[in-house]
This record gives C-alpha cells, sequence and structure tokens, in this order.
C-alpha cells in the first residue's frame, strides 16, 4: 500500500467541499455516521448515500440511494464498504459525478482494482484511511490517546 504524504493528505482536505458518503448509517454509534457528522460539522457539506434509507434525512441532508441520485457538484466520495464492493461504487462514482477529484477508502477497505481505474481517469484515490483521523491529525484537533478529547485536567 502506498504511504501518503502530509502534504498530499492536506491538499485533498482543502480542496474538498462536497463529499458522498457512500454506506453511511443512520444509528449514531456507528463509525461511518460519527465521521459524516464530524466532517459537517468541519464544513464540508456531506450527502449520505446508502439505498436502505434513501430518501430519509441525516444531518439536514436527504439520503441518497446510490451516487447517481446526487445532482450536487461530489468532490470526494468516502466508501464505507467492504473492500469487494468498491468496483462497483467507483464505477459509478466515475460515471456520473463529472466534478468528483477523490476515492477515499475507510480504513481497512482496499480495492487495488478500483484505485488503478481511478487513477486512470485521473482521480486521486487513498486507501485505508479515515478522512476523519487525517483532519485532525493535520489540523492539530488530536489530543491523548489520539482522540479529540478536549480539556484533560493535570489534576487526575
Amino acid at each position: 500500500m502506498a504511504a501518503y504524504s502530509d502534504a498530499y493528505l492536506k491538499q485533498i482536505l482543502t480542496r474538498t467541499k462536497v463529499i458522498a458518503v457512500v454506506g453511511v448509517s443512520l444509528n449514531p454509534v456507528r463509525p461511518s455516521n460519527y465521521v459524516a457528522r464530524y466532517l459537517g460539522l468541519r464544513g464540508y457539506r456531506v450527502i449520505p448515500v446508502n439505498p436502505g434509507h434513501a430518501g430519509e434525512r441525516l444531518y439536514g441532508e436527504r439520503v441518497a440511494g446510490s451516487l447517481g441520485e446526487i445532482d450536487a457538484p461530489v468532490d470526494m466520495v468516502d466508501i464505507f464498504r467492504r473492500s469487494e464492493a468498491v468496483p462497483p461504487i467507483v464505477e459509478e462514482a466515475l460515471d456520473t459525478l463529472p466534478h468528483l477529484k477523490t476515492v477515499w477508502m475507510q480504513i481497512g477497505v482496499r480495492n487495488a482494482g478500483a484505485a488503478a481505474m481511478a487513477e486512470a481517469r485521473g482521480i486521486d484515490v487513498i486507501q485505508n484511511l479515515c478522512p476523519k483521523m487525517e483532519y485532525q491529525r493535520l489540523f492539530g484537533e488530536l489530543r491523548m490517546g489520539g482522540f479529540n478529547t478536549g480539556v484533560i485536567s493535570s489534576k487526575l
């Protein structure tokens, strides 16, 4: 797997404005949900994508059933699906999202074929990382233990 420079990751996170989160859950304790919420709180427009919840609302946005239903200029697709489910998601993104700049696969998600397909079209690809965690790390929000813990009392 490729190592990504901090400058490269920061460039992607800085230029991105609209993120489609594929595989998002409406359950607030699921990682896809709190990553979507966090990114939205950092100023990104987050469009949730999950066919099982199409038409419902999450953090002010209508849940799309597929990437093809999105009519906004999506910069990044953040994929919360198993590695073997990635190729058709990337194919749909390439076919339906003309402003796409980045395909981001979450921690544990890798697919060399899908990555090569996107890169052949000039799309940046990140695999096996979380944009929330990288944002926190690169923009100075991580604290003890890698969590954004807020203020820690020195009297503990």
